[in-house]
């Protein structure tokens, strides 16, 4: 074996990996909901969030709770893990965070209704859950 692919192997490389170049996507992709004018409930959780203290820069964790109806579009799934996963180098607040999960599923899905919970793990003594709502209006 040459020195060359044994330092290949076994260096850090400064490639970006597959699973990167996915999350630096973040791109929610939905298709069409299989029951329009059914209203029926759709419950995700994602236990593995992490983003940056803009302040500190610390992690912080938390487990994101989405709550949907849908109306003409389902968020694809794997589209969403990715998308939760570009948040672990961003410097954002618990607030925005929740805020910005929000605005952005409501852009991709426009669902009847959705609640997002983001519930951070205790850092500091302070327990911090925030949860934000929408509701389509009728035009």
């Amino acid at each position: 074996m040459s020195n060359s692919s044994t330092e290949s192997t076994n260096s850090p490389s400064t490639e970006m990996k597959y699973g990167e170049r996915e999350i630096a996507k973040g791109e929610l992709i939905t298709f069409p909901n299989p029951r329009i004018g059914r209203r029926y409930n759709i419950d995700i959780s994602l236990p593995e969030f992490t983003c940056k203290c803009p302040f500190s820069g610390y992690p912080d964790f938390a487990t994101i709770y989405i709550n949907y109806i849908p109306d003409e579009k389902v968020v694809e799934l794997k589209t969403l893990k990715l998308y939760i996963n570009s948040y672990r180098d961003r410097y954002i607040s618990h607030e925005e965070s929740a805020n910005q999960i929000l605005d952005d599923f409501v852009s991709a899905c426009d669902p009847l209704e959705i609640t997002v919970k983001a519930d951070f793990s205790p850092r500091g003594n302070v327990h911090t859950v925030v949860e934000v709502t929408h509701q389509k209006s009728n035009k």
